[in-house]
């Protein structure tokens, strides 16, 4: 069987578990050959440590990219994650077209808000230009937060209704996305997960763990590359959401348990193996 290969268009971080410190190890545990665009490179991430570096990558995006495909490469997938303005949001559009296919699954994940507020970096415009990228993706996977502000609909805080979160995927699915994992549902104060919504069939399914009390930073990109590899794996989109969930919430477990500065990250590292048993691979 030919290997999966993805591309990755990510920040790095040199210290702090999110976006491509993670989903380059998550994917490649997976089994996928995955290539990586860096935005910009960071010294730290910004969630709670002050006095980070950034370096903005943005000139770079457009020629890294034709390099690739003056080389004929072609992916399987392409997997965004945090975009630092308009223009790396139109740079990304113009590499969806330059390298989709019928094959190629384009996975987005608009980072942009949590916990009801929009990042501090983002004026209320940008959640329209987030929207016009969503538009052009097979699969999203916002938390509540994101979906309220790609819908224009009100943030509510948890515990959710099953009323509202189907109202919320439903006009999630209006911007034209044919798969829909909405992130960080829960019903009660014992679990936590994902919704997982199929356009062409209108089915909505849900996927749990039990909940560890406390806000855990990079959780959400743990989650989309678990839920990547997954699919390219060859699990439905219910399946994989559930093992993406266990993945995260495991992840989450061994860091509450160890107390370590939640700044940090969470521990993905030694929750590898279970991802791997419940992928099949091993």
């Amino acid at each position: 069987m030919t290997q999966k290969r993805i591309a990755a268009i990510h920040d790095i971080s040199g210290f702090g578990k999110c976006s491509l410190t993670v989903a380059l190890p998550i994917l490649s545990a997976a089994g996928v050959e995955t290539s990586v665009v860096p935005t910009a490179v960071l010294s730290t991430h910004t969630g709670g440590l002050p006095g980070f570096t950034y370096r903005d990558l943005t000139e770079d995006i457009r020629p890294f990219t034709q390099h690739w495909k003056s080389l004929n490469l072609t992916f399987d997938a392409i997997y965004t994650g945090f975009l630092g303005s308009f223009e790396q949001l139109e740079l990304v559009k113009e590499v969806f077209d330059m390298f989709r296919s019928k094959e190629t699954l384009i996975m987005v994940d608009p980072v942009m808000a949590d916990n009801g507020k929009l990042y501090s970096i983002f004026s209320p415009e940008f959640a329209v230009g987030m929207r016009s990228l969503c538009e052009k993706a097979d699969i999203i996977v916002p938390n509540i937060t994101e979906a309220a502000l790609l819908t224009g609909e009100s943030y509510c805080e948890g515990p959710y209704n099953q009323d509202y979160i189907e109202s919320l995927m439903k006009k999630l699915s209006a911007i034209g996305t044919k798969q829909i994992v909405l992130t960080g549902i829960y019903f009660d104060e014992d679990e936590l997960g994902a919704a997982t919504y199929e356009r062409d069939s209108g089915k909505i399914e849900y996927a749990f763990a039990k909940r560890v009390p406390g806000f855990f930073h990079g959780t959400g990109d743990v989650f989309g590359s678990a839920l990547l590899g997954a699919l390219l794996n060859g699990f439905d989109l219910r399946q994989a959401a559930q093992i993406a969930v266990n993945f995260t919430a495991n992840s989450i477990q061994r860091t509450f348990e160890a107390k370590t500065d939640v700044r940090f990250g969470v521990n993905f590292e030694q929750s590898i193996p279970a991802f791997l048993r419940d992928l099949g691979l091993v």
